[in-house]
């Protein structure tokens, strides 16, 4: 899925949250996964996908993830329930 993407991970239902963008969503999961890139999400133990949206450009996606970085962590929690009520982890369905 090599397209602009402004994600949010969570450590569980409710948990940690981060909020980041890529270009290959998938390649990026699975970093966060396999605990490649050691920082802020390994020492957190966060790794489910629960919220994700496309965009038309790079630009675009890294100014959604500044914008959702400012919000309060209440903002963010009701933007993930719109798409994903029961913090589903949405990595299968973009493989």
């Amino acid at each position: 899925m090599k397209k602009p993407c402004t994600y949010i991970l969570a450590s569980k239902e409710y948990g940690t949250l981060y909020t980041g963008v890529t270009a290959d969503l998938i390649k990026r999961v699975w970093q966060h996964k396999e605990k490649a890139n050691q920082g802020f999400t390994t020492q957190h133990n966060i790794d489910l996908l629960v919220f994700y949206e496309m965009h038309q450009s790079m630009y675009a996606a890294i100014t959604r993830e500044k914008q959702i970085k400012k919000w309060k962590r209440a903002w963010k929690i009701r933007l993930i329930e719109e798409r994903n009520l029961y913090w589903e982890d949405l990595y299968t369905s973009i493989l």
